[in-house]
């Protein structure tokens, strides 16, 4: 009889291991600081130029 307990409380477990990481992350975990985050959001984007791809030598076919 135990032996049919474990595998049906498994996903019960994982879901509250989950949780549980969840609301530890809510309430325990200190919050980042939010002034590089605003910094990085007024900095302007500038996207990378294209990488420019060398041409490849031709072959001639006789």
């Amino acid at each position: 009889m135990y032996a049919l307990i474990v595998p049906a409380s498994t996903p019960f477990v994982l879901l509250a291991t989950v949780l549980g990481m969840s609301w530890w992350e809510d309430h325990i975990l200190p919050t980042p600081p939010t002034g590089p985050v605003e910094a990085l959001a007024e900095a302007p984007f500038t996207p990378a130029a294209p990488a420019q791809l060398p041409e490849l030598p031709s072959v001639e076919l006789r």
